[in-house]
C-alpha cells in the first residue's frame, strides 16, 4: 500500500500536466490556422466553434516579435490561477494537483505552455471543473486497481503463509501434541521434511530430539526392570552368598599351600560381594559412598586386579604392568579395585572376540606413574578398539557397551567412581586397541594442621 500511494500521488500530478498540455496542443493546431489567415478572415461563428474544441475562452500566441491574441469569446470571465507547465518541479505540481482536487468551485485558468517555435509559448484561458472532474476519474480508476493489486497481492502473501509458515507450523504443533500422548511410539517421532530454513530446522531438531527421548526413556525403563528384578533376587542372593563366606572359613583349616594362598582372596571377594549384594540399588538411586581415602600401594592392587579377571600365569590372555617403584595412590581401595577390575574385565572380554587367543599378541596392559600431586593410571589392550558408534556415550549406563549384549554399566560405574575422587576418565586416541586413562589427584593437605602434627611429633 505504501508502494501504491508513492506511484498514486505523482501519477495524478503527472496526468494533471498531460491534460493541461493536451489543451495547449490543441490551442496551437488552431492557433497555426489563425495565424495563417489575415485578420478578419475567419467568421465569427467559426472562432466561436474552434473555441468550443479546445473549450477555451481565449487563446493568444506569443512570438518573439509579437504577441496576438487570436481568439477570444464574447465574454471572457476573471482569471483566478495562473498555470505555468513550463519547467515545473516536482513538488510543484504535486501541490497543484491537490490543490485541483479539494477545490470544488470552477475556478478560471491561465494556462502557458511551450510551442514548437523557439522563444515563443502559447497561452489559454479554460474552466478548471473538466480538469477537476477528469482527475476524479483518473484517480478513481487507480484506487480502483490499486484494490485490486493489493487484494491480489494479499491473497499471494496470505497462501504463501499459509503453506510456508502456518501448516508447517501447525504440523509440528500436531506432532510435539500427539508425541507427548506416546512418546514411546516409535512412529510419533516426527519425518523432517527436504526445507533448509527455519522451519526445516526445527523439524530435524525435534526429531533428533524425539529420537533421543525415546532413547533416554527406553534406557530409564531398562534400568527400572533391572532394579526390580535385582530387588527381588537380593535377599536370596545374600544368603547363599553367606552360605558361600562359611564354606571359605573351612576351607581354611586345610593345610595346604595353595588353599591357604587363595582362601583369603575368596573371602575377600565373598566379603565385597555381599556388600555389593546390600547395596545394589545405591546405583540406580545415585547413592554411591563417598569413597573412604587412603594410601594405597599399586603393585598389590594390580595383582589383585589380575587374579580377579582371572589372567592367572598360563592363561591364553597375557598380562603386562609397568608399574612406577612404590607408587601409593590416594584413594578408596574398594573403588580402586572396582574401577580396575572393570576397565580390565571389558580388555579381556575384547580380546575373547578373537579366540583362540595368543598371550604373545593378546595382553593386557595396566600402567602406572606418579605426575606431581596426581597419578596417572592406563588400562590398555591389544583388540580391535573402541567402536565409533560406542564413542558418543561411552560412559553412560545402558548407552556406551562396546560388546553385543553388554548393558554398558562397567564404564558408567567406573566414571562415576572416579569422579568422586576428584579425578578423570577418558579413552586415549591413537592407539593400539583401546586405551582408558585415570587421573586421580592426592587429597588438598591442610598445612596448618601438618604443622601442629609435626611439631607434637
Amino acid at each position: 500500500m505504501v508502494a501504491e500511494v508513492a506511484i498514486f500521488v505523482p501519477s495524478v500530478a503527472h496526468y494533471r500536466l498531460v491534460w493541461l498540455a493536451d489543451r495547449l496542443a490543441a490551442a496551437h493546431t488552431a492557433a497555426l490556422v489563425w495565424a495563417a489567415v489575415p485578420d478578419g478572415a475567419i467568421p465569427a461563428s467559426l472562432t466561436r466553434d474552434l473555441l468550443i474544441s479546445v473549450n477555451a475562452h481565449a487563446v493568444a500566441l506569443k512570438t518573439p516579435d509579437t504577441r496576438r491574441l487570436l481568439a477570444i469569446a464574447d465574454e471572457v470571465p476573471k482569471v483566478d490561477v495562473n498555470v505555468d507547465t513550463r519547467d515545473v518541479p516536482p513538488w510543484i505540481a504535486i501541490a497543484d494537483a491537490f490543490d485541483t482536487l479539494t477545490t470544488e468551485n470552477n475556478r478560471i485558468l491561465r494556462v502557458v505552455g511551450p510551442t514548437p517555435i523557439p522563444d515563443s509559448f502559447i497561452e489559454i484561458v479554460i474552466d478548471e471543473r473538466p480538469l477537476r472532474l477528469a482527475m476524479l476519474i483518473y484517480a478513481r480508476n487507480i484506487l480502483l486497481l490499486s484494490l485490486a493489486i493489493s487484494g491480489m497481492t494479499a491473497a499471494l502473501v496470505y497462501a504463501a503463509l499459509l503453506s510456508l509458515i502456518v501448516r508447517p507450523i501447525h504440523r509440528l504443533a500436531a506432532n510435539m501434541t500427539a508425541f507427548r500422548a506416546h512418546p514411546e511410539d516409535v512412529s510419533r517421532v516426527i519425518v523432517p521434511s527436504a526445507r533448509t530454513d527455519e522451519i526445516g530446522l526445527a523439524e530435524h531438531e525435534l526429531g533428533a530430539m524425539q529420537r533421543e527421548l525415546q532413547s533416554t526413556l527406553q534406557s530409564k525403563s531398562r534400568l527400572a526392570a533391572l532394579g526390580l528384578a535385582v530387588s527381588k533376587i537380593n535377599h536370596d542372593l545374600r544368603n547363599m552368598m553367606t552360605s558361600a563366606h562359611l564354606l571359605s572359613d573351612r576351607l581354611s583349616a586345610i593345610d595346604s599351600p595353595e588353599v591357604q594362598r587363595f582362601t583369603p582372596m575368596l573371602i575377600r571377594a565373598l566379603d565385597r560381594a555381599i556388600g555389593f549384594a546390600e547395596s545394589t540399588l545405591t546405583y540406580g538411586a545415585a547413592q554411591e559412598k563417598p569413597p573412604n581415602r587412603q594410601k594405597v600401594a599399586m603393585a598389590p592392587m594390580a595383582e589383585e586386579v589380575r587374579e580377579t579377571v582371572g589372567l592367572l600365569p598360563g592363561s591364553a590372555i597375557g598380562w603386562v604392568t609397568a608399574i612406577e617403584r612404590d607408587l601409593e595412590v590416594d584413594a578408596d581401595p574398594d573403588h580402586l579395585l572396582r574401577i580396575l577390575v572393570n576397565l580390565a574385565r571389558n580388555a579381556v572380554q575384547a580380546l575373547e572376540q578373537r579366540a583362540p587367543n595368543d598371550p604373545a599378541r593378546d595382553q593386557v596392559r595396566l600402567a602406572a606413574r606418579r605426575e606431581g600431586a596426581v597419578v596417572s593410571i592406563e588400562v590398555s589392550d591389544t583388540g580391535p578398539g573402541v567402536p565409533p558408534m560406542a564413542r558418543a556415550h561411552l560412559f553412560e549406563a545402558f548407552q556406551g557397551s562396546t560388546r553385543r549384549g553388554g548393558a554398558g554399566l562397567g564404564l558408567a560405574i567406573a566414571a562415576e567412581l572416579v569422579r568422586a575422587h576428584g579425578g578423570d576418565i577418558h579413552l586415549v586416541d591413537g592407539t593400539l586397541g583401546a586405551t582408558f586413562r585415570i587421573t586421580i589427584p592426592d587429597r588438598a593437605v591442610d598445612l596448618s594442621a601438618e604443622r601442629r602434627h609435626r611439631a607434637r611429633a
